[in-house]
């Protein structure tokens, strides 16, 4: 009957796995099904640096689990050396052996499997499961994994083939528009001529400058032009014509009708020429060096906009969130911009008795150390760092960027890290005195505003209105080592946290008393 339901595991996973054609996707599923089936407490993806040719170091692109993990595995260690030479599954039951003893991912996890990824004969990478209970990974759960990890690696390297496919179909695309595409989107004016002067193209931007319109194809260039670039300008043009040679640099002003302005142009000329060497006409480069030293302005003003925007956020949020805010500036609007997001305040309870007598510079140091840990948490999760205010962090899950419900995920799962850290022994901060030390969370998920707040000598980006008010509110609610949220951050959380639903409470600057549930952990 196991036997059965193990199939019938592999074969939903399988469809799963089928429906998706990307790579991320599958990456995703492959963890995600992994884990949930053999109830791991730590389920990681790594690839080579190198993922062709199957060498180099492994990093990590997918987790799952809430414990820190390393971010890449060096090669040359035995557990390496180990899957690159016999390509086999490696299952640890218990800790003791110090052989491939880096295959625990964390401390605290006492059985392990890693599995070879493989797509076709290439080494891609390698799936990491943890547990921290001894002889987790039998036999069924052995079977289901190698099965599961064999069968992504088949859908990992047809996904890799479409991929070129699509690439090399792109490309045949792009090379037959790739001309006209050019041409038009030059902002520079461009006109080729045949070998008897008559106009032969011309681009959109010459096209709006020049007045052009499909009528004036197979027109006399000289006659078309010759009261706008005056004589001396068409006798060049005629002589790198009959001469076939290049003129580079050339200035001058072409008058327009009265109601348009002149243009200050800059030209170059060059012949056209067959494949056999047949001269073939010229090709007459206009430049709008009005136009030019316009679009120069506007990229200084671009470029100062990102080096803005990635000196104010660069501390606060993730490399990835911050080159996002560069490539599309617009996403940070000046003065406010109302959004939807999730706000949590992390407090250090006992903290005013703790500190009572203390020298401010130890204070300091304990705030800074606690800081230091917390603060990466929040960015590797999407978060903003608003502000510290005393001995609690305000962040939020949606500013810059939101994506709603993933916010909300993102938050709650760093408030139960925060947790998890601070109750572990290997902790590096609140030693000593400090060590009776913890935090109450409070969070809460709703419209507000964001923007930059200050004056002119100062500005930050902030959040603002009433579910910062209430995210506030609801951390002086919570106890040690509780996450105290709102019933809206609650219905976008699903079915992934154990939460258990309190008392209603009322709090300063609300008429009705709040639904409030606290976090307990996460749903295995």
């Amino acid at each position: 009957m196991e036997r059965l339901t193990v199939l019938d595991e592999l074969v939903r996973a399988s469809g799963r796995l089928s429906a998706e054609s990307d790579f991320r996707s599958l990456v995703s599923v492959l963890v995600e099904q992994s884990a949930d089936h053999s109830r791991s407490d730590l389920a990681c993806l790594y690839i080579y640096d190198d993922p062709e040719a199957g060498t180099g170091s492994l990093k990590l692109i997918y987790r799952r689990g809430l414990r820190n993990v390393p971010k890449s595995i060096p090669e040359g260690t035995e557990l390496m050396e180990f899957l690159e030479e016999c390509g086999e599954a490696v299952v640890l039951l218990e800790r003791g052996s110090p052989s491939f003893d880096g295959l625990y991912l964390a401390d605290g996890m006492n059985s392990g499997i890693v599995l070879p990824v493989k797509a076709g004969k290439r080494r891609v990478g390698a799936l990491f499961l943890n547990s921290r209970y001894e002889r987790h990974y039998g036999n069924e759960r052995f079977r289901y994994l190698d099965s599961l990890t064999r069968l992504a690696g088949g859908l990992l390297e047809n996904a890799r083939l479409m991929k070129e496919l699509k690439d090399y179909l792109a490309k045949i695309e792009e090379l037959e528009r790739y001309q006209e595409s050019i041409f038009q989107s030059m902002t520079n004016l461009l006109i080729t001529t045949d070998r008897e002067g008559r106009i032969r193209y011309f681009n959109r931007a010459a096209e709006e400058t020049f007045s052009l319109s499909d009528q004036d194809v197979g027109a006399d260039f000289s006659d078309r032009f010759g009261s706008g670039l005056g004589k001396k300008m068409l006798k060049t043009i005629d002589e790198a014509r009959s001469s076939n040679r290049e003129y580079a640099g050339l200035e001058g002003i072409y008058q327009r009708d009265k109601d348009a302005e002149d243009v200050d142009y800059a030209l170059n000329i060059a012949p056209l020429t067959r494949l056999r060497g047949a001269h073939d006409g010229l090709t007459l480069l206009f430049t709008d060096q009005t136009r030019e030293r316009e679009l120069k302005a506007e990229a200084e003003m671009a470029t100062e906009q990102r080096r803005h925007i990635k000196d104010m956020f660069a501390r606060y949020l993730s490399q990835d969130l911050v080159k996002s805010l560069t490539d599309n500036p617009d996403l940070v609007k000046p003065g406010g911009d109302k959004k939807t997001a999730t706000v949590f305040f992390a407090d250090i309870t006992g903290y005013t008795a703790f500190s009572e007598g203390k020298d401010p510079a130890y204070i300091i140091d304990v705030l800074n150390a606690f800081f230091n840990e917390a603060v990466e948490l929040v960015i590797d999760n999407h978060g903003y760092i608003d502000k510290f205010i005393g001995d609690c962090i305000m962040a939020a899950w949606g500013v810059p960027m939101k994506t709603e419900e993933q916010d909300a995920i993102q938050a709650v799962t760093t408030a139960l890290q925060i947790h998890e850290l601070v109750r572990s022994k290997d902790r590096t901060f609140f030693k000593g005195d400090a060590s009776k030390l913890k935090i109450s969370i409070g969070m809460a998920s709703g419209p507000l505003v964001a923007g930059n707040v200050g004056s002119n000598r100062r500005m930050d980006y902030t959040v603002l209105g009433d579910t910062v008010n209430t995210a506030a509110r609801l951390e002086g609610v919570a106890t040690a080592e509780e996450v105290i949220i709102t019933q809206a951050t609650r219905d976008l959380l699903g079915d992934r946290f154990k939460l258990e639903e309190r008392k209603p409470v009322k709090v300063k600057g609300k008429d009705k008393p709040l639904v409030i549930f606290n976090v307990k952990g996460i749903n295995r």
